[in-house]
């Protein structure tokens, strides 16, 4: 007998296995007892008949609760209903711990007491298809990058100074060395990077302050922000689309269990894995003032902009060329018209809104310096990265992806904080 994963057991028909892991669920009609067995890589249903496990240990499986831990012997044979999908008659059973009552049932439960009971909640089967899908998502960002030669770099978490000011940062106290933050983007140490390895990435926890209470917000998130040198706007924007794309093929491909689980519209999904739309931020305030909004040509998206300009696309929009006073110090001006920069954010469909922020640098030292000036930026605290622009600059592009945000739309799921393990937000830090 082998121990074996429920994710295997498809190699094992007709085979004696040992399952080990915990019940989902439980019901007996007679002498049968129907066990839903999980163990973190799926779920499969066990049947144990009481003349071949025996008298005892069918009453002790009897006694069996949600989430008591088990090791189950059985035979590995296919569902009898279900095509594709096997069950196993179990031969042995034995008991870890009978679980005491679980306080997560079938009943609805607020959001308040599944947020305070999240280390629990993550066992639900919902659950546990999100964060597989965020693991799918990380990796397929991550494999992207690596087939097109990004290598990872990773910045700190602890900042002397902040990519677009400390308005929205987390402040502590560096030793003797005076404030420093918490990062909400790595982006200006990546670029250091790009001037010794071409093309670089990070990916890893960044923070904002903001005191944001919406269904899109954390203040603890996972970010992946990608540089590259000799990458101008136009090649920014394609880049970006091959990697959504390519991450949307590899979760259909991978995790098709897990968006049936989510009752996702993979149909949907499959709909978005064409050529993205691409608009100039003011077309998208023109379309959107013919559709009511009171969008000003100053003004960035809000929520409800980002669902009506995507309301009649199946695939995501690339909002491009934006006013220069709302966006970043470091975004290249548009040579076209410079009170525009190459910056564009990419707006996902079905109001999920958007999961992209990009723009090419700007790689003129006097430039990047006059700018920093104009907006009474600590020009000392940044010496090193206007070293960049001294010593062998280049055109270089780069952009950020929210881990969160993209998972929320991949999956279907309507509110951010289920798509980390331990959602951190204004009003809450437990568990």
């Amino acid at each position: 007998m082998k121990y074996i994963l429920v994710t295997e057991i498809a190699e094992h028909i007709g085979e004696e296995i040992i399952l080990k892991g915990w019940v989902r669920n439980i019901r007996h009609s007679g002498k049968l007892l129907f066990i839903i067995f999980r163990d973190g890589t799926g779920d499969v249903q066990c049947v144990a008949f009481q003349p071949e496990l025996g008298e005892e240990k069918f009453d002790q499986a009897k006694h069996l609760t949600l989430e008591s831990s088990v090791i189950i012997t059985g035979l590995v044979r296919p569902h009898p209903k279900l095509e594709g999908q096997f069950e196993v008659a179990v031969t042995d059973l034995s008991i870890i711990q009978i679980a005491e009552d679980y306080p997560i049932g079938k009943k609805e439960h607020g959001a308040d007491f599944l947020l305070s009971h999240r280390h629990l909640w993550i066992r639900s089967s919902k659950q546990w298809a999100i964060l597989r899908i965020r693991h799918t998502v990380y990796y397929a960002i991550c494999d992207f990058l690596h087939q097109n030669h990004f290598t990872r770099f990773d910045s700190p978490i602890l900042t002397p100074n902040a990519c677009e000011g400390t308005t929205t940062l987390f402040e502590l106290q560096y030793f003797d060395e005076g404030k420093a933050y918490l990062s909400q983007s790595g982006q200006l140490y990546l670029e250091t990077g790009i001037m010794s390895l071409g093309r670089v990435y990070d990916f890893g926890p960044v923070f904002r302050a903001e005191r944001s209470k919406t269904r899109k917000h954390l203040t603890e998130f996972w970010m992946m922000d990608a540089e590259a040198a000799f990458i101008e706007h136009n090649e920014n924007i394609q880049l970006q689309e091959e990697l959504i794309r390519y991450v949307i093929q590899t979760v259909l491909k991978e995790r098709d269990n897990e968006l049936t689980i989510l009752e996702r519209d993979k149909e949907a999904l499959k709909a978005a894995d064409a050529p993205f739309g691409r608009m100039s931020h003011y077309e998208a305030v023109e379309y959107l003032r013919s559709k009511g909004s009171d969008i000003t040509h100053q003004s960035d998206l809000g929520a409800q902009d980002e669902v009506l300009l995507t309301e009649n696309s199946p695939v995501p929009i690339f909002v491009e060329r934006w006013p220069k006073e709302i966006k970043a110090f470091y975004m290249k001006r548009d040579p076209e018209n410079p009170d525009l920069v190459l910056g564009s954010d990419l707006i996902a469909p079905e109001g999920f809104g958007e999961i992209i922020g990009g723009s090419q640098r700007e790689d003129d030292y006097e430039l990047l310096l006059q700018r920093m000036k104009d907006e009474k930026m600590p020009i000392e605290d940044y010496r090193w990265f206007l070293d960049l622009r001294k010593y062998g600059t280049v055109p270089h592009s780069g952009f950020g992806i929210g881990l969160e945000r993209l998972v929320s739309w991949i999956s279907g799921v309507h509110h951010i904080r289920e798509t980390i393990p331990f959602p951190r937000m204004i009003y809450r830090i437990y568990p």
